[in-house]
Formats: structure tokens, sequence, C-alpha cells
């Protein structure tokens, strides 16, 4: 969808003349920054039932109820913002304004501090109508990380990025993907917008592949989702926790991958000092493997996605080529141990090349991007070629100039070897099942977990049956 790119005002202004369109703001913290943008274009009293900041925290909780977790900027604090101000938007205005269709606008933002001890974050959310004779509303709710080194540049972001997302929802109802591309209007490189939800009867969209569009469009470069397919974030259920990435292609899920997920999260989840009890396993897709044969097939993800949510999986969804990245993420919300699995060739391909890309005396920055004091290395083991022998990450042949460094991680347990493994799977490769599912062979459902073949089967994944594709997002 082609469309004009307008500056902030004009795109509040456009709101304020439009007479079917009334809400309410309700801001906590960062300023009253979005209502302000209406305000200052004039005509706003077509477009403004009310504004409001409950700043004072006591007051706070008499309108909206305490947190549990006695955070205020946070999902559920949203949540009890606009449920509270919609139900007296409709109970006080629908008899009057029949045919208005209402909105509640609500954020909850701790900019940056003086000391810089909090990075600014914030979250968003917008109820609205589309059509008011139906009674119905939708929902936009969103996380964003202000990437401004200025509190009051942070605060001029989450404005823009207020009219941006109610501009959005009345102008590209027809086109999820434009809305979203449109949250970046006039803030490119300054707001990264990590976690979206998009909900309603006017909205009939897989939330997944709203995240699957903020890192292809860049609005991020990691978001992540829950097993039912629904956006969430680091901040609400990782802090201070104990977290095992395994990243892979997953396409399909083979009896290995099922393999490595089990074992390696078991011996993760019994190393010292882990408390399975706040331990989480994440699977992640990297848009880099996602592109990696060909332009993006936005249907092939959701096919890899539909999978690991069946395997009870959270899925990440980055554009991290480098663990590092991964791991400093994750760093920002105190996740630690992190346990990353991988298999011993990828381990072999990532040494060798922090070795010939760092022969110029940046080799311990370099290795010390991924194996830090909190991060451990699971390897799994691959069958020796014309041997019966394993090569593990024992025996794996690592470039002799960084032998020495090498035993080093091996010694101190920064790299460890998966235990309990079923090599008798170990000749089953990903690309091999895929290409027997495409070409209508059998025996592929001997080399996948029971419950993924007959998903496969019953959902037309990847090509099975050719003729019979009907796999509806």
């Amino acid at each position: 969808m082609s469309r004009q790119l307008l500056e902030t005002d004009q795109k509040a202004l456009e709101i304020n003349l439009n007479p079917k369109i009334y809400g309410t703001f309700a801001e906590i913290g960062a300023g009253q920054e979005v209502a302000r943008y209406f305000f200052q274009v004039g005509a706003a009293a077509g477009t403004i039932a009310k504004t409001m900041s409950a700043y004072d925290k006591v007051y706070s909780d008499q309108i909206y109820g305490t947190e549990p977790s006695g955070r205020y900027v946070c999902e559920s604090r949203i949540h009890k913002m606009v449920d509270h101000e919609y139900e007296l938007m409709v109970e006080r205005l629908r008899h009057d304004r029949p045919d208005t269709n209402f909105f509640v606008f609500a954020d909850t933002v701790a900019a940056i501090n003086y000391s810089r001890t909090i990075k600014g974050n914030g979250w968003l959310g917008l109820r609205f109508q589309l059509d008011p004779a139906a009674g119905t509303h939708n929902d936009l709710l969103l996380h964003v990380r202000m990437l401004d080194n200025d509190n009051q540049l942070q605060q001029q972001a989450i404005g823009i990025l207020g009219v941006n997302m109610i501009y959005g929802a009345y102008h590209y109802q027809d086109d999820p993907e434009t809305l979203i591309q449109s949250l970046l209007d006039g803030l490119k490189g300054r707001v990264a917008i990590d976690m979206i939800v998009l909900d309603g009867p006017e909205f009939p969209v897989d939330n997944r592949l709203l995240s699957l569009w903020l890192v292809k469009h860049g609005l991020t470069d990691i978001t992540m989702f829950n097993p039912a397919g629904r956006s969430i974030h680091a901040s609400e259920f990782l802090y201070r926790k104990s977290v095992m990435v395994v990243r892979g292609s997953f396409r399909p899920i083979t009896l290995v991958n099922e393999d490595m997920m089990r074992a390696g999260y078991q011996q993760f989840r019994e190393s010292e000092g882990i408390d399975p009890a706040k331990s989480f396993l994440l699977t992640e897709l990297t848009l880099d493997n996602l592109q990696a044969s060909s332009e993006l097939n936005e249907r092939d993800y959701l096919h890899r996605a539909t999978l690991l949510n069946a395997a009870g999986q959270t899925v990440i969804i980055s554009n991290y080529d480098r663990y590092g990245d991964l791991i400093e993420y994750l760093s920002n919300y105190r996740v630690a141990p992190v346990g990353i699995v991988l298999g011993v060739n990828e381990l072999l391909q990532l040494i060798t090349d922090k070795y010939n890309n760092n022969q110029d005396g940046r080799l311990l920055a370099a290795f010390g991007e991924i194996f830090t004091r909190n991060v451990k290395l699971y390897v799994y083991p691959a069958q020796q070629q014309g041997s019966a022998d394993l090569m593990t990450a024992q025996n794996v042949p690592i470039p002799e100039g960084v032998k020495f460094l090498y035993k080093h991680l091996l010694d101190s347990g920064q790299i460890v070897d998966i235990q309990d493994v079923r090599a008798d799977n170990l000749n089953v490769y990903s690309r091999d099942v895929l290409a027997s599912i495409q070409a209508g062979d059998e025996g592929w459902e001997d080399k996948v977990p029971s419950k993924i073949a007959r998903l496969i089967k019953e959902k037309n994944l990847f090509g099975f049956p050719a003729e019979k594709l009907s796999f509806e997002y």
C-alpha cells in the first residue's frame, strides 16, 4: 500500500477535524506529550473528551487499582487504564454521541533519568472503534524502548508515537503491515517497538505476523511470542530469570531438534545455581535464517511458528546474526545465567569465524562478547563423517591459533557437551525431511515427533501435499 508521509502535526489536525473520532487521553509519566500534539494544532475540542495524568502513585492506585509487582510501567497497568477509561467513555457519552467512534489512548512511561540508570521505556495502549453501531472495539498495545539520550527528546518521541498510533488505527485498518510501518514516521532511529498486540473484530490478523513485521521493517531487532501466539515482552516474564536459547531453522522440527531442546534444557535446569522454577526455554528464528533460501516467505514462517507453538515453545524473532547481541539484550532484564544450545558444527563455525576475523589483537575481546561469566554453551554432538564416532566439544577440530583459548573455555565449564543424547537420530536433517515432504516421499514421518507429523498433514504445512496447500492466516 502506497501512502503519503505526513508530519505529526498534520496527522493530529486531520484527526481533530474528523467529527466521528472522539476520545480520552490518560498518560502517566513523561508528561502529557500525546495529548499536547492534539491541543497545539487546534480544533482539539472536536477530538478530546478528557485528558488526565494520575501521576501520584497513591492517587493512581485509587483510580486503577494496585499492581502486585509494585511496578507502574508494566503491561497490566496499561490494560487497567484502558479498561477503566473506556468504560467511563461509553457510560457517560454513548447516549449523547451514538454515531461517534470512541477511543481511549493511555501510556505509562519512564523516560531516561539524570543518572542514566533508567534508559527509557514505556507501554502505550489504544482502544478504538471503527463501527459504533456494532458496539465493538479494537485494541492496539505496544512496548517501546526510547533510544534518545535526553529526557525531553524521549518525551517528544512518545508524543509522536502516540499520534502515529491513533492516526494509523483510523487510516490503515485495511492494511496492518502499513499500520506497523507508519508507527516509525518521524521516529527513525529514536525508538524501538519490541512488542505489539492488535486485537479486534476489524483486525483478524495473526499476531505472529505482526511480530515478524516489527523485525522485518526495522522497528526492533528482537521480539517474541508465547505458545498461544501472543506477543510478549521480556520485562514481563524473564526479569532475573535463567534462560536457555535454542536457535534453529525448525523447518520442520525433527527428532534431533526435539532431543536438543529436551536434553539441553534438562542439563541446564540441573546445573548448579539454577532454580528450575525460574528457568525458561526460548527458541529463536533469525531473520537471516527466514530469508536464507529466498525472499522472506511469510507462509513458511507461519508454518514454522505453528509447529513451535504446538510443541509448547516460546519463540524469539530476531535480527541478531551474533549471539553477543542476543546476550546483551537479555542482560537488560538481568537474565542470568544464559545457556545457548548449538550443534557441534555450528560451534566449530562460530569459533573459526571469531578466530579468522579477529587476528588483529582483538581476539579476546571478540570471544568476550559471548563468553561472559554468566553464559554457557551447551554443545550437541554430530556423527563424524566416515566414522561411527561422535564429534563433540572435546574433539572438534579447532584452529591451532585459538586452541589455548578454547581449552580455557572447556576447563572453566563455559563450553560443555550435552549428555543423554539420542545418538541414533543424528543422521536426521531438517533439509532432507523438508525435501521428502515436498516430494511426496514416504518415511519422513519417522524423522519428526509424532505430533509434528500429524500437524503437518492436518494443516498442509511445508507443501504437504503439494496439490492441497490450504493453510490460512
